[in-house]
Parts: C-alpha cells; sequence; structure tokens
C-alpha cells in the first residue's frame, strides 16, 4: 500500500510540474491517460493515442473501471488469453459484461467498435435498455460521454471516455470514482488533486455534463408550415424526467399546432402533450415523445435536477444551456444580478443574470455551479447591457404533473377561445417596451 501510494505522488507530481500552458497542450485525449496514470488506472507508458484498441485491452480497463475483480471464480481457460490478464477476462465474461468469440477463445486481438465499447461499459454500470448497435449513440444521450463516438475506437477514445465514466452513477446512485476511492484503487488526495469531486462546475464541465439533457424546439403554426417544412420559430426545453418529462416557456409553445425536439445526438421527436401551462407565470412542462420522427424506440432521456431559487444570491455564477437563434445548442457563462426581479410581462419575479441568451434560448435552463436549474431562461430587457431574465423553476417542486394534459392545437384553440392577447409570444411591437422575449 505505501508503494501504491508513493507512486500516485511521485505521479501527480510529475504531472503538474511537467504540465504545459493551455495553447501547448496535446489534447483531450493525453490528459485524459495523464489522469487515469495519476489514478492509477493506467500503467505509465508512451501510449500511441491514435491505435486502435483490442478487445483484451478494452477488457483490462472495464474491469479497472469496475473496481477490479471482486472474489474468486474458475478461469475460462480460454486459449488466446495471456496469463496476467485470464483472471481479468474471466471475470468480465462471468459476469456477461462481455462475450467471448468462441468456447476456446476470446478474440483477444479483434478491434473494438464503437458500439461494442460502449455496450461493454453500459452492462458494466447496470443499463439494460439500450440497443447494442446504437450503444454509442445512448451513452451520449443519457449523458455518460460529451461527444459522438462512431467506427473503431482508438485509445485515445478509450481514455477519454474511461475518464468521462468516473462521474457517472450505478442504479443505486453511487459514482463510479466513489466505488474506486472506497475500494482503495484511487486514492482521495488524487481524486481531490485532479478536481474529480469538485462540487463547483466549470462551464466546460457543465456542457459536457448536462447537455445532453437539453433540447432546441422547432415549432410550426400551421398546416402550411408543416408540409412546407418552415420552422415558424425555434426555442428551447430541458427534461426533468426521464420518461420525456420536459419545461420550457410558455410563450416558447403558443399558438404552435406541432413542435419538435432536437437532442444534442441529432436525434428529433415530436412533443406529444402540454401536461401544464400557466400563460402569466411564462412556463409550460411538455411530454416528448420517446419514439423519434423516423420511429426508432428510446427507451430514456438524460436529466436536469430543480434547484430554484432558495439559496441563489447576486454574484453567484451562472450557466445557460439553450438554443441561441436556432443554431443549435450551446452553453454560455454570467453572474447572477438579481434573485427576485419584477418585470412587467411575468406574474413572478424574474432571476437577471449576465449569462448570454438570444432569440430562440426561450424555455432553456439557467444552471447554478452546482449544475442544477434555478430558471428558465426566458428574455431579456430592451436597452441596457447583459440584462437577461429567468423565471424561476420553484413552481414545478410542488406541482402535479402526472395529467395528460392537452395537445399542442387543442392549447392553442383554448387560448383562441379565451382570447389572450397579451401573451409573450407577441410581435415585437406589441410587446411591454422595457423587455423583449428570447423566442
Amino acid at each position: 500500500m505505501k508503494k501504491r501510494i508513493l507512486s500516485l505522488l511521485c505521479a501527480l507530481c510529475l504531472l503538474f510540474a511537467c504540465a504545459p500552458t493551455a495553447p501547448a497542450l496535446e489534447g483531450e485525449a493525453r490528459r485524459a491517460a495523464d489522469t487515469l496514470i495519476t489514478l492509477g488506472l493506467l500503467d505509465e507508458k508512451n501510449y500511441d493515442l491514435s491505435a486502435p484498441v483490442d478487445r483484451l485491452t478494452a477488457t483490462t480497463m472495464l474491469v479497472c473501471l469496475s473496481g477490479g475483480v471482486q472474489g474468486s471464480g474458475k478461469s475460462t481457460r480460454l486459449r488466446d488469453v495471456p496469463q496476467a490478464a485470464d483472471e481479468a477476462v474471466s471475470y468480465a465474461v462471468r459476469q456477461g459484461w462481455v462475450k467471448a468469440a468462441s468456447d476456446t477463445a476470446f478474440g483477444v486481438g479483434q478491434n473494438v467498435m464503437s458500439n461494442d465499447w460502449f455496450t461493454m461499459l453500459l452492462t458494466m454500470l447496470g443499463r439494460n435498455d439500450f440497443t447494442p448497435s446504437e450503444a454509442a449513440v445512448y451513452a451520449r444521450r443519457v449523458g455518460l460521454i460529451s461527444r459522438a463516438y462512431t467506427g473503431l475506437v482508438t485509445f485515445g477514445d478509450l481514455c477519454e471516455s474511461a475518464l468521462e465514466v468516473l462521474r457517472f452513477r450505478y442504479p443505486d446512485g453511487d459514482a463510479v470514482i466513489d466505488r474506486l476511492v472506497a475500494r482503495e484503487l484511487c486514492a482521495p488526495y488524487a481524486v481531490s488533486a485532479l478536481g474529480l469531486n469538485r462540487q463547483n462546475l466549470t462551464a466546460r464541465q457543465i456542457a459536457d455534463r448536462y447537455m445532453s439533457a437539453v433540447f432546441s424546439l422547432a415549432l410550426y403554426d400551421t398546416e402550411e408550415a408543416i408540409i412546407a417544412e418552415e420552422v415558424s420559430a425555434d426555442a428551447s426545453g430541458f427534461f426533468i424526467g426521464a420518461d420525456g418529462l420536459a419545461v420550457t416557456n410558455y410563450h416558447s409553445i403558443a399558438g404552435a399546432i406541432q413542435a419538435v425536439a432536437t437532442l444534442v445526438t441529432g436525434e428529433s421527436f415530436y412533443v406529444e402533450r402540454v401536461v401544464w401551462y400557466d400563460v402569466g407565470k411564462d412556463l409550460a412542462v411538455i411530454r416528448v415523445s420517446r419514439t423519434t420522427i423516423d420511429n426508432r424506440e428510446i427507451s430514456r432521456f438524460a436529466t436536469l435536477e430543480l434547484a430554484g431559487t432558495t439559496d441563489l444570491r447576486p454574484g453567484d455564477i451562472a450557466y445557460t444551456l439553450s438554443n441561441p437563434l436556432g443554431l443549435g445548442l450551446a452553453v454560455s457563462e454570467g453572474v447572477i444580478s438579481a434573485t427576485a426581479r419584477q418585470v412587467e410581462r411575468y406574474e413572478l419575479p424574474c432571476v437577471m443574470n449576465t449569462a448570454d441568451i438570444s432569440q430562440g434560448s426561450s424555455g432553456g435552463a439557467l444552471l447554478n455551479v452546482f449544475g442544477r436549474v434555478v430558471a428558465v431562461t426566458s428574455g431579456a430587457y430592451r436597452v441596457g447591457n447583459s440584462m437577461y431574465l429567468a423565471v424561476p423553476v420553484d413552481i414545478f417542486k410542488t406541482l402535479d404533473l402526472s395529467a395528460a394534459g392537452l395537445t399542442l392545437t387543442e392549447v392553442a384553440a383554448k387560448e383562441a377561445t379565451q382570447q389572450t392577447q397579451q401573451k409573450p409570444s407577441a410581435p415585437v411591437d406589441e410587446e411591454p417596451e422595457a423587455v423583449r422575449g428570447a423566442s
């Protein structure tokens, strides 16, 4: 144990002493490999990060991430597995995380494809609600990874994805890194020094971890627009339920008869129902279909946790995740300017902040440094600098959202019948002079 601690200390010192300045960084793969070496999850070698990964290497990494071989068991005695790796490979096969190529051979030298690798990872993490042929897309959809992986897995890919897996949670709530520390496979001081357990997140970490739970919304106001595939307006939204329950602004969906939610993966889904909405509060809860528009069934969405504004203070760092200008999902950073600003067009006091939003950002998430949602990005003052407005999400923590709700067409008809003319989505020259919407 003392030798292990000493080696970790040396590796940690070496890592930080030799760390290049930002412009000279070698890239994500190299940093990921260095981090895994420091944690003791990878041997310190001169790895070729561009080399394809074989099944033996991938399986060894998988068992390492799982916390190592637990207990003892019978060897599979696969003839092509080196003796030094037999215990790990046998354990992975017994656990059902990976299959041997045949009764007598593991297929040690076979290269690993992205879907193969993420099937192994997801199975080890206790997930069974995915299709192996789409494992890489599933992994990104649920927030396991932050970028797309396709084709052959390189050693750099292996390191990057392994590093992201460390903060992912098992079904029981434990993070992978926490189990490794508990089993004394990773030293707590190394985890802390590398910032792997830090609670306050950077903009990069917010985007990496939570962009998968946000979506862009394309709205269509007429049948003609639907047929012509001409989007009437762009907006944003985010999931609060793995089954498709999501939040946006009311003014984002006002008057629309069809809406399409598109994830960071590029997958698109129709909005099925409006579960709840309030015109004056400018908030809506919608249900997004779990069938893609090209008729593929998916099992779950990534979600964001609601924090509300109780602990929010002026000067706190804030982040937005939304769809500015309808150009695609993006992150921005700012500070909380005021926590309860009274604004003419909103019934609820708004959170004023400096995290940039634009047209199309309505319905996006305003998050605190812990990655929890405090408000829904909704609008901005017409004059002044960086005076963006968001509606608090506190109300959602007490609402009953189990109702079937209405279709978008039914909501539009209901509001038209009630002649609600002062809705936030009115043309610019009809809006209150001081404020504009972000849709």
